[in-house]
């Protein structure tokens, strides 16, 4: 696994998380840029980190040749 990939994943997962939630400890109108960016970040930190065995086995094949 990717030591790399897995740290940015986890850092991704995190910030989204963290900006979802924080709109409903802040009540302001700028809650609503906070999911904006917040979702986003959550999915891609999702996506990266489910997608790190197949990148792993993309970069062996390749390299094999």
């Amino acid at each position: 696994m990717n030591k790399l990939g897995l740290v940015s994943a986890i850092v991704l997962t995190l910030i989204g998380a963290i900006l979802m939630i924080l709109p409903f400890f802040i009540n302001d109108k700028l809650s609503f840029f906070t999911w904006i960016y917040g979702i986003p970040l959550f999915i891609i930190g999702i996506v990266i980190f489910f997608n790190l065995d197949k990148e792993d086995k993309i970069e062996q094949i390749k390299y094999r040749k």
